[in-house]
């Protein structure tokens, strides 16, 4: 049999001979290897029951060696391990499960205070307090508590939600958690899977998840279905002595097994570390967040620096005077609500995705699924069911038989309990199960073996009383036994059939029919019939193709990246609607044909459909040479072989069904079957995005509006706005601000990207333009007596004019200025078209009534000397309000003049340049390009929730992460390589051929 395996050609054969053999081939069951068993290459006395030897595969390889030497070396036998023993163990290995790093709460909140924003705000407390303490006068201690409370409140928001949206992951998690039937001191008994350790003895039937790499000690008809780590459809043979792999399914039978790896060290654990090679712990928004940063950092740089010059060399202010005038460009400009808002949006959205059965196991990597331009997915278990189906549209039929009578017949040849996945999807063709045995009596059948790769049955027909017998196997086998009404033309015809399937990558199964004579059911027929070719294949999920429709109108191209062979690739493209121009798996390294029309390899992979019988680091290198070409690029997959590609990726997605190594790799988790909740996710991003870039420009609109409007008043005025006035406006506009994680917006029908050059630009002009409103303002109220004349107001005792541009009352006119227009401007910045055309929540609408009653109350009764304001009477409060009315309204018709002018000018420069990359590059294929995902040391100050907590808990110790050597993650993927490139050439595409 070794001999045929290796050398099909030299067969006798008759024309249709050749095809048949392929699918002899084609159907032969997975896992048969010619590999004998060896010795452990080590003296068994001196080699120790730890992980360093018993994993180094120079010395041993546990999956190969002979059964005998496996329990030497695990010094276990089949009674299985005690109690005392397997606690010791547990020790010495660590549970069975991928380690993850557990943050610690006290540091998952100081890291909301670890970027340089939040610096800039606790060096001005620094200042508040220390530096301040000048000119006979205490440290200003009402600005310091001011300061740190506000710090505190923001951390303590971002810190609540954060943790609530890893609570909720830590549940789904646990409540995945698998059970294994374990032998301990002599008994069975059912344990956590993250139990087991090297040496136990497991056991598993039907449908059961293997806990852990074990050596099968009993197999009865075993089945095992590895498609996470292969790609492949069908499932494996097994017998004694052949090992299983941790997160694979048992699909038919019943085994015993010695554990021999655990977590980390297990196939799977070793797929997962390949994730740890992309050490990229900056995200996407990390990188905009430092962008947004240094543009407001620059900014009151800027302007702190002019007034050094100006308020000390030029005025001659003492120490203390001007200090207070810096500590309000520090304290108003700095968006210190900037990460906290981000991430209670985020975190917010996390929520509402959790809605669609989707877990968020990273939030950031919301906003970056907003940009995505390109959506890679594994075919199957992703895209298509992983269960084998009857394709009824394509049953051939060679006998007086319909296709119905072809599908009934084979579904008698099948079993209807302890199937394996071909008898499976046979009689679930039939509609109702108990079709398969109704109206006939069993009298023999025969299962399918290696050996003669068919089933038979003989049976009773119960409505005429004769004896018949089906048979339903490999195509070439069940030929050879036709024996009846065989011509060449019906030869010729089952050739042609065999190579449309072939090509259509459709697996072939032949039924036959015979009757009997008399009444014994062993005596031989009247001779074999061939009836009909049936085809199996494995479906698309309902959902699926209506999910692609659906993310390619959203601008989202989506590309199929399969381990499976490349006829059965198109085959589910075609179906799909995806498209059948794929290529193997070869060409990421051989590159391009010669005469092809790709000028290079990234050419080619952006003009792809899919890819077909990729191993873990193709998958991983089509990711990064998207990331490479400009786009943001999602992925979705279930196995192990799909966790490195599915880390590397911008956005990584395990579905339903997935194993612990892809949920670990991934940053969002899909809990129910099919890609719609894709769609929702990604609808559901575009909103957040939508969310996060208003509240943006709206903090560096109000960045400058602070620091050129109170720079310039000190400097026409002299004007000493008090800082903690500055820091009431920002606590009454941080909460407001936070109602926009739940406001109500359209998100956009394309692919989102940070247009930072835009944000700047509406920023720069809405700031300066309230800016104009309060200087407007004080230079009426200083150089004029028009609202005295008209309104008939006055100031403090009575006093006609004010007494000087620091007048207390002056000062309360001023903030309750700029806290109004200031908090109105969002209403402006979040919708596209009027504002009043696009209505907000009732959350932030409440919250904005809430914080002006609020201001108006401090406004009317603040009578604070420690700040330097006094209460003003209702006239001047109402003056106010119209001010800002009146102010107010035209800063829509600001934003249209922005959108046809500076912002279509920079859209046509940006246009027009990468219509000039994309012709330089000869891609041929228009898409919008956003910006990948970047490491730099500046960007990473911003990652707080990532690296700062990473490495600030190995400095102390807490929490902890398996490393794996290099030379350990090449082993792993050239074990990969191996063992799915044995299995694809046992099965080859006929297409290659």
């Amino acid at each position: 049999m070794s001999n045929v395996e290796k050398e099909p050609g030299p067969q006798p054969a008759s024309p249709t001979t050749e095809p048949t053999e392929k699918k002899k081939r084609e159907y032969k069951d997975f896992g048969e290897e010619d590999n004998k068993p060896t010795h452990a290459n080590v003296d068994m006395s001196q080699i120790e029951l730890k992980a360093e030897d018993l994993y180094d595969k120079e010395k041993v390889d546990l999956e190969t060696i002979v059964m005998e030497d496996v329990f030497k070396l695990l010094q276990c036998d089949e009674n299985g391990l005690t109690k005392d023993e397997a606690a010791r163990r547990l020790e010495l290995f660590g549970p069975n499960k991928l380690e993850s790093e557990e943050q610690n709460a006290f540091l998952q909140f100081l890291s909301f205070m670890w970027n340089p924003l939040s610096w800039v705000m606790e060096a001005a407390a620094l200042v508040a307090i220390a530096l301040s303490n000048g000119d006979h006068r205490p440290p200003d201690w009402p600005d310091f508590v001011g300061i740190v409370l506000l710090l505190l409140i923001n951390s303590s928001i971002g810190f609540y939600e954060e943790r609530n949206a890893g609570n909720a992951v830590k549940a789904l998690m646990d409540s995945l958690a698998p059970k294994a039937k374990v032998k301990r001191d002599g008994g069975w008994s059912e344990i956590e899977s993250a139990d087991l350790v090297p040496g136990d003895m497991v056991s598993f039937k039907i449908g059961d998840i293997v806990p852990a790499d074990c050596r099968l000690t009993d197999a009865v008809n075993v089945s095992i279905d590895q498609a996470a780590l292969t790609g492949e459809s069908l499932p494996q043979s097994k017998k004694v002595g052949d090992q299983c792999f941790s997160g694979s399914i048992c699909k038919q039978g019943e085994a015993e097994g010695v554990v021999i790896a655990t977590g980390p060290n297990t196939f799977f654990g070793r797929a997962a570390s390949l994730v740890g090679q992309d050490d990229d712990t900056t995200g996407h928004l990390q990188k905009i967040l430092a962008q947004i940063g240094s543009f407001c950092l620059v900014s009151i740089g800027i302007f702190v620096i002019a007034e050094i010059f100006v308020l000390y060399a030029g005025f001659r202010f003492n120490y203390r005077r001007g200090l207070d005038n810096i500590l309000v460009l520090l304290i108003g400009g700095i968006p210190i609500a900037m990460p906290t808002v981000l991430s209670v949006t985020l975190a917010v959205g996390a929520q509402q995705l959790a809605k669609y059965k989707a877990i968020v196991t990273r939030i950031t990597a919301i906003e970056e699924l907003a940009g995505v331009t390109i959506l890679c997915s594994d075919k199957t278990g992703t895209l298509t069911t992983n269960k084998l189906t009857i394709d009824r549209n394509t049953i051939r039929t060679y006998g007086p038989f319909s296709a119905d009578d072809v599908v009934l017949l084979a579904a008698y040849a099948s079993r209807t309990e302890n199937q394996d996945a071909i008898d499976s999807s046979v009689v679930a063709a039939v509609g109702d199960t108990s079709r398969a045995r109704a109206g006939i009596k069993l009298l023999d059948f025969k299962p399918f073996n290696p050996v003669d790769k068919r089933t038979e049955i003989t049976y009773l027909e119960e409505s005429t009383g004769k004896l018949k017998r089906v048979t339903k196997g490999m195509t070439g086998i069940i030929i050879e036994l036709c024996t009846r009404n065989k011509t060449e033309e019906q030869e010729n015809k089952l050739e042609a059939d065999v190579e449309e399937y072939a090509t259509r990558g459709l697996r072939a199964l032949a039924v036959a029919y015979e009757e009997l004579e008399g009444d014994d059911p062993e005596a031989e027929g009247n001779g074999f019939e061939l009836i009909g070719l049936l085809a199996i294949f494995d479906p698309p999920r309902s959902d699926t193709k209506q999910t692609i429709d659906d993310a390619l109108a959203l601008g989202v191209k989506v590309k199929m990246v399969t381990g499976d062979q490349l006829a059965i690739a198109k085959e589910t493209g075609r179906r799909l609607g995806l498209g059948d121009h794929m290529y193997p798996a070869k060409v990421l390294k051989d590159g391009p044909a010669p005469d092809s029309k790709h000028a290079s390899l990234d050419d080619m992979i952006m003009d792809a459909d899919g890819f077909a019988g990729v191993f873990p680091e193709h998958k991983y290198e089509i990711v990064k040479r998207l990331q490479g070409l400009g786009h943001l690029c999602a992925m979705t997959g279930d196995g192990a072989n799909d966790a490195p590609a599915l880390s590397r990726a911008n956005v990584g997605i395990a579905v339903e069904g997935a194993t612990d190594a892809a949920r670990g790799a991934a940053d969002i988790v899909l809990t129910e079957p099919g890609l719609s909740t894709i769609v929702h996710a990604i609808r559901q991003s575009r909103i957040i995005f939508q969310r996060m870039r208003n509240y943006s420009i709206y903090a560096c609109a109000i960045t400058i509006r602070i620091v050129v409007c109170f720079a310039i008043l000190s400097f026409a005025y002299k004007f000493d706005f008090p800082p903690f006035m500055v820091l009431i406006i920002a606590l009454l506009n941080d909460g407001t601000i936070m109602t926009l994680s739940v406001d109500r917006v359209l998100p956009s029908n394309t692919p989102d990207s940070w247009d930072l050059v835009e944000i700047f630009s509406f920023a720069v002009a809405y700031g300066l333009y309230l800016t104009a409103s309060t200087i407007a303002l004080l230079c009426i109220i200083m150089e004029t007596t028009f609202f005295q004349d008209k309104f008939g107001v006055t100031f403090s005792g009575g006093a006609f004019a004010p007494a000087n541009s620091n007048d207390p009352q002056v000062h309360t006119i001023i903030y309750l200025q700029v806290a109004i227009i200031s908090q109105a401007l969002i209403f402006v910045t979040r919708s596209h078209s009027f504002f009043f055309m696009e209505r907000p929540s009732v959350a932030l609408m409440g919250a904005f009534c809430i914080a002006q009653l609020v201001s108006s109350i401090i406004a009317a009764y603040g009578d604070w000397g420690f700040t330097q304001i006094e209460g003003i009477s209702g006239g001047w409060i109402g003056i106010v309000w119209v001010w800002n009315i009146v102010w107010f309204v035209p800063l829509d018709w600001i934003k249209f003049a922005m959108k046809a002018t500076v912002i279509k000018s920079i859209r046509k420069r940006r246009e027009s340049k990468m219509a000039h990359e994309a012709a330089r590059e000869a891609t041929g294929v228009p898409m919008a390009r956003t910006q990948s995902r970047a490491t730099s040391i500046h960007e990473s100050l911003y990652s707080n929730r990532v690296s700062f907590i990473k490495r600030a808990a190995r400095r102390v110790g807490l929490g902890g992460k398996v490393s794996v050597k290099p030379e350990e993650l090449q082993r792993f993927s050239s074990i990969q390589a191996q063992r799915v490139g044995a299995t694809l050439a046992r099965n080859p595409s006929r297409t290659g051929a």
